[in-house]
């Protein structure tokens, strides 16, 4: 009836649409963190067709051969296992931010703000710890890719497969890295302006209290 109409009201103001924009982003900050951590790595030779490098390269490394595919193998996985950490994290942090925007639309459509007018005052400090929060998690994330691609181990790899004529495996941050990075700052800016249209509505709520007998 009338509630449900009232209820579905609230997805097409400026605050959902901000909070359905944080959903995105988050979203493709959490694909963006998983392509970061890639594959587990590992050399594919002849006997190995079906490995996850060779459908990626359309080919399996029959460049190698000896203790040159031990060696390419064995830096792969350390390769792999020095990003994992940092991919995991930008996961979990991806994670909730997704989570956070679901749970004040849920929140929203269940007009909690207008029966208790203090929680928008919570949900803007909450945007702004989130936003502020977000510029060192950010530097974190580029400081730490930066060490790996910068360490003896990805140089090493680098030259390996450099010299079988391989390319790809360059110690610079990659297109999803960037993104995730520039998705991470246009989530910090969608959080400030959330936090500016929070303080807005608490204004017109408390005005609306106010005058019981004109709504």
């Amino acid at each position: 009836g009338s509630l449900e109409r009232r209820r579905c009201l609230y997805l097409r103001t400026a605050r959902a649409c901000c909070q359905m924009v944080e959903v995105l982003l988050a979203a493709l900050i959490l694909v963006c963190s998983s392509v970061s951590c890639g594959s587990a790595g590992g050399y594919t030779g002849l006997p190995a067709l079906g490995g996850i490098y060779y459908y990626q390269y359309g080919g399996a490394y029959s460049g190698f051969s000896g203790a040159d595919g031990e060696r390419a193998q064995q830096l792969d996985q350390r390769f792999y296992l020095m990003k994992l950490p940092i991919a995991r994290a930008a996961m979990a942090v991806g994670g909730c931010l997704l989570v956070f925007p679901c749970i004040l639309v849920l929140v929203g459509v269940l007009r909690v703000p207008w029966h208790f007018p203090a929680w928008l005052l919570i949900e803007c400090t909450l945007y702004i710890v989130i936003a502020v929060g977000t510029v060192p998690a950010l530097y974190y994330f580029l400081h730490s890719l930066l060490s790996v691609y910068n360490s003896s181990v990805c140089k090493e790899r680098e030259q390996l497969y450099q010299s079988k004529g391989y390319q790809g495996f360059w110690c610079s941050l990659h297109g999803a890295e960037i993104a995730a990075g520039l998705l991470g700052c246009m989530a910090a800016m969608a959080y400030l302006l959330s936090a500016g249209l929070t303080v807005r509505d608490y204004r017109t709520v408390h005005e609306q209290k106010q005058k019981p007998l004109q709504l």
